[in-house]
């Protein structure tokens, strides 16, 4: 088992990660909180008719259980499914010394973990990630649910009391899933240093050959990455924002696309290839961008921007993204790597950035 410390201002809590790990967390919850009423399991209804059997089984050997299942993926993340959950935690009498379980992939993080921010004002949850993204979003406490307008507009900043990945998980998940997952390791990478962005670009060939001590130790890197920039700034109002490299294009991508339609980490990975070549003229980044394009596509990442989504859509959305000034776009760029900046873009150079992403 691996195990990483996050430490913020508002609290301090381990990420663990191996084979195995709900008997861990049945450990951790019988010491952190004896006088636990109920378990409330918040999971992705198709997770969980994969793995959701075993592990409710599980907890219900110790404690009291109820389970609410949310659509998968980003349709989780709506004031529907989050106005349905807190239904069923009112009606399944869940109160204020009740624990919440998020089972399931970013999506049903962000959902469970705005649901136990907001719930009776507030109670506490782990998270059990079962997707590679996950090892992203489940760290560092930032929980929210979309507006049709904007991915993540509506959340709070709430730590998780404890995060457990069990390898085992991973192994049902598609291709597609896996690369979702990679892009964040590899935002991590652009974040840190060349050598971990060489390492992965070296080691990962394909899905398929995926092996588990590479995979278990791009995500404990990964999770140190972002825990040491969450532990400097725990609400984002400084050098957090730097965790969002690749997000401002991209997230305007996968809302024009339709939530779910295209996945998170598939736009992210475009919106690193649309900030990267911003890069390159904006800040003087000395980077390789066509032959890690080149890698990018062997792996199967779909760059694809279809024409019927315009760059006058995207830019709306850019404007709408969070660390937008006076409804002007300000971009995460690297004046090299493991060097993040903050920039204001002028709309006609990013218009000749998507001009770039369209000729992939």
């Amino acid at each position: 088992m691996k195990q990483v410390t996050i430490q913020t201002a508002s609290k301090t809590y381990e990420v663990k990660i191996g084979v195995g790990m709900t008997d861990e967390m049945v450990s951790f919850i019988k010491v952190s909180f004896p006088d636990v009423s109920k378990i409330w399991i918040i999971a992705d209804e198709e997770v969980y008719k994969l793995h959701g059997s075993s592990f409710k089984e599980v907890l219900e050997r110790s404690f009291d259980v109820t389970t609410y299942l949310a659509p998968k993926g980003e349709k989780a993340k709506s004031f529907h499914t989050y106005e349905e959950a807190i239904t069923h935690g009112l009606k399944h009498q869940v109160d204020r010394k009740s624990l919440v379980v998020a089972f399931g992939g970013g999506a049903i993080g962000d959902l469970a973990g705005f649901v136990a921010s907001s719930y009776m004002r507030g109670i506490p949850f782990i998270g059990v990630p079962t997707t590679i993204l996950a090892h992203d979003s489940a760290v560092g406490g930032k929980v929210a649910i979309n507006h049709p307008l904007g991915k993540n507009m509506v959340g709070h900043f709430y730590q998780p009391e404890g995060v457990f990945f069990d390898l085992r998980y991973f192994s049902s998940l598609p291709k597609i899933e896996v690369l979702s997952g990679f892009a964040e390791v590899i935002k991590h990478a652009f974040l840190s240093d060349l050598r971990f962005l060489n390492e992965i670009m070296h080691s990962f060939k394909s899905v398929e050959d995926l092996n588990e001590k590479f995979l278990t130790d791009c995500l404990v890197r990964g999770i140190e990455v972002k825990g040491k920039i969450v532990s400097k700034d725990e609400k984002e109002s400084n050098i957090r924002a730097f965790l969002n490299f690749g997000h401002t294009y991209g997230h305007a991508v996968e809302s024009a696309s339709g939530y779910g339609n295209r996945t998170h980490g598939e736009s992210v990975m475009i919106g690193m290839i649309f900030a990267l070549h911003l890069s390159k003229g904006h800040a003087g980044l000395a980077f390789d961008l066509d032959s890690f394009i080149h890698w990018v596509k062997s792996l199967g990442y779909n760059l694809t921007i279809p024409s019927s989504m315009s760059f006058d859509t995207l830019f709306e959305g850019m404007k709408r993204d969070k660390k937008s000034l006076n409804g002007k776009p300000v971009f995460v760029l690297l004046k090299n790597i493991g060097e993040p900046l903050m920039a204001d873009i002028e709309e006609e150079e990013l218009r000749l950035s998507d001009d770039f992403i369209r000729r992939l």
